[in-house]
């Protein structure tokens, strides 16, 4: 167990949890990339905070409860939890997240998060429209090309 990398992924959460988006800028390396089932990938860390101004902004009041934090000298794993209101339908999210890391010059250089697409649906959608579009490959992409749009304004505008 890597002591300092562990700190980081905790540092990393607790500025999540508090919005505090110059403490998370600083934990990432200038060249970090992002992935995740939405955003797939964004690259550099102005486009990384473009995208992470686009999701808190974006949301309700987001809470991040995370656990399970393995590291070793290159990488870390977590699981965490994202709890969120879904502006688009005011719908509670509860959103289980499992995340890796990779670190260079003592800073994150790759995260990436991966959840259950067809979950995080009927998150945010409700039951009946989550389960009839959430694993159709049409609704990802509307999904993501949505999320690409906003990211590109959001980092034009940055």
């Amino acid at each position: 167990m890597n002591d300092r990398h562990v700190a980081l992924v905790r540092a990393f959460f607790d500025a999540l949890s508090r919005g505090d988006l110059d403490a998370m800028a600083a934990l990432y390396h200038p060249e970090v990339s992002f992935g995740d089932p939405i955003f797939q990938e964004v690259e550099g860390r102005d486009k990384v905070m473009a995208m992470w101004r686009l999701q808190l902004g974006g949301r309700g009041g987001l809470r991040a409860e995370f656990d399970d934090v393995t590291a070793d000298d290159r990488s870390a794993t977590a699981r965490w939890r994202a709890h969120y209101t879904f502006t688009g339908t005011g719908r509670e999210v509860d959103n289980p997240i499992e995340t890796f890391f990779r670190f260079e010059d003592e800073q994150i250089i790759r995260h990436h998060d991966d959840f259950d697409f067809k979950h995080w649906s009927r998150s945010a959608l409700g039951k009946p429209a989550g389960l009839i579009l959430g694993w159709t490959p049409g609704f990802r992409k509307t999904i993501r090309d949505r999320a690409r749009q906003a990211l590109e304004e959001v980092a034009w505008q940055g």
